[in-house]
């Protein structure tokens, strides 16, 4: 008997959801199309295009990037959300965190910093819209601040 079957529909189906049980451990990076779950160990870094939980018994030594993500176990090392990020009160976070809406439940232990990005961030807002100086305002033709000043 066969543990495979040839014959399975192998197309994504994003109705899915991915689980990765306690118990179970992953060297390397994990990528999903579709919702996942993780309550087991990974030692890599976690995308997913959609929703990923992290179940209490999660243990991820890693970057996380993914659309939306909800906590509850340990992560150690930053973590990248496009939307909405909650962390719960049984969560243990040590690294960065960037994220569009951001929910810390009391309780929670997070060790680094938060930046706050506005809904579809992409790396086109951290440019300067304009490299030409800001023009001093208030001086005449031809006057340097420090006359204004007296310095």
């Amino acid at each position: 008997m066969a543990i495979f079957n040839s014959n399975k529909n192998t197309t994504f189906n994003p109705q899915e959801i991915n689980i990765l049980n306690a118990g179970t451990t992953i060297h390397g990076d994990l990528n999903s199309e579709g919702d996942i779950r993780i309550d087991g160990t990974v030692k890599g870094n976690v995308t997913v295009k959609a929703k990923l939980v992290l179940g209490p018994s999660s243990q991820i030594t890693g970057n996380v990037n993914a659309l939306n993500c909800d906590i509850f176990g340990n992560v150690t090392g930053n973590i990248q959300i496009s939307e909405l990020l909650a962390i719960k009160a049984s969560a243990q976070i040590s690294g960065d965190i960037s994220c569009s809406k951001l929910i810390i439940e009391a309780g929670a232990s997070f060790n680094g910093k938060s930046e706050m990005k506005p809904a579809g961030y992409s790396s086109e807002y951290s440019k300067p819209k304009s490299t030409k100086p800001v023009e001093e305002k208030g001086l005449q033709d031809g006057e340097k601040a420090s006359e204004k000043t007296g310095a």
